[in-house]
């Protein structure tokens, strides 16, 4: 009974640093994905508040479940006989029942990991800037559009400016203005720290050791290394898959489907192969509330309650024999339980996938339509300081904000 208790309290002293607990006896995880961005930040820290946005407390006595019940009852009574499923519907529905047996037990598993429920709740009690409804919304009928300013005739003019934290003393090379649109814009100071931006009167955070790439899907090209040895040897991608609910909340632009085949997924690779991690979408994600109870059925058919993250090695062409012995094998089933940010925000799935990645090491990382920035990371996309503005963050100092105007 001790060895238990002392591995449960390892294992919550481990979530707290890592942001990442593993739920005893299966391959599921949870994650805390403001922990885990906050390891990219030495003098700023993610707020709690501005990132749960849809953050969802327990209901007491049991109430949620007994009106979810009875909706489940009322529904039933309504039902009527289900239309024959189409060739493609027939092959969601399969897909959907190998993956629910990994769902439920990882649910279960979370249920019973009491040590880690008792801190779910407090997950947004540290916060040092509460942000309501009211003013969230505020704060992004405010911010920028940067798929709008990408697209007028003056983008290539507008330009951003790079300062380092006041507790570092910059070089005159590191006091500079880039253009904004269509280069690559780098945090890689000596000091490793945090860099602030400066732009048309917006302030945004650049984590340490970190970079990214502001274009549409016509410049991608740009990205791509003049030596294979400077490629990527894990790749991420969250395409804005075309959907009716994005559209119709105008949350973000999405692309015909048939645009991301023309990704330069292979001339983007390290020469020594790479790990792609694909996001294929679904209507809802697994949400849970404070208390671990789901919020929807898990059987909808039209609102699976789960997205799927496909991998793939990209190798390259190669006649060494052992080169595919190297690769380490990745297990299927994994879930991934985590708490939903803003509109299909992903989590942070890179630690997750280091052990698997080919290649050289420290490992080259690149996250392709990216909304947010991680340390060692490059982020392309027509909106990656999407989440990076100031007004998502905390001081973990006091210093004055500063903010500098370029045009």
């Amino acid at each position: 009974m001790a060895g238990a208790i002392t591995d449960d309290y390892q294992k919550l002293s481990m979530f707290f640093k890592s942001g990442i607990y593993r739920l005893q006896g299966s391959n599921a995880v949870f994650m805390d994905p403001v922990r885990v961005l906050n390891l990219s930040y030495s003098h700023f820290r993610v707020s709690p508040s501005s990132y749960y946005s849809r953050f969802f407390e327990p209901n007491p006595s049991g109430e949620e479940h007994s009106r979810v019940s009875k909706n489940q009852r009322k529904r039933k009574r309504k039902q009527k006989k289900p239309p024959a499923l189409n060739e493609r519907e027939q092959a969601a529905e399969e897909r959907h029942q190998k993956a629910k047996p990994f769902l439920m037990k990882a649910h279960e598993l979370l249920l019973g990991a009491n040590d880690l429920l008792l801190n779910l709740g407090k997950l947004r009690s540290d916060d040092d800037s509460p942000t309501s409804d009211c003013e969230q919304s505020m704060v992004e009928s405010d911010e920028h559009s940067f798929v709008e300013l990408g697209s007028v005739w003056q983008a290539p003019l507008f330009e951003i400016s790079l300062y380092p934290h006041k507790d570092y003393k910059p070089t005159q090379d590191e006091k500079r203005n880039t253009p904004a649109f269509g280069s690559l814009i780098a945090n890689n100071n000596m000091a490793n720290c945090d860099m602030e931006a400066g732009f048309l009167n917006r302030q945004y955070i650049i984590p340490k050791q970190s970079s990214f790439y502001m274009s549409d899907l016509k410049q991608i090209h740009g990205l791509i290394p003049v030596k294979r040895d400077c490629g990527y040897n894990l790749i991420v991608v969250d395409p804005p898959w075309e959907n009716s609910s994005a559209y119709q909340k105008l949350k973000y632009p999405t692309l015909p489907n048939r645009y991301f085949l023309s990704l330069p997924i292979k001339k983007l690779a390290h020469e020594d192969g790479a790990l792609l991690a694909l996001w294929v979408t679904n209507k809802e994600k697994l949400r849970v509330k404070a208390d671990g109870s789901l919020i929807g059925e898990l059987d909808l058919f039209h609102h699976r309650p789960y997205e799927c993250l496909v991998l793939g090695y990209c190798y390259p062409e190669v006649e060494d024999s052992d080169y595919f012995s190297k690769l380490k094998s990745i297990p299927d089933g994994q879930v991934l339980i985590s708490i939903p940010g803003d509109y299909s925000r992903k989590p942070p799935v890179g630690e997750m996938l280091r052990e698997y990645i080919p290649g050289s090491h420290p490992a080259r990382c690149l996250e392709l339509f990216a909304r947010e920035m991680v340390s060692g990371w490059t982020s392309w996309g027509n909106e990656p300081l999407r989440f990076q503005d100031s007004r998502y963050f905390s001081r973990t100092d006091t210093d004055t904000v500063r903010i500098e105007q370029t045009f």
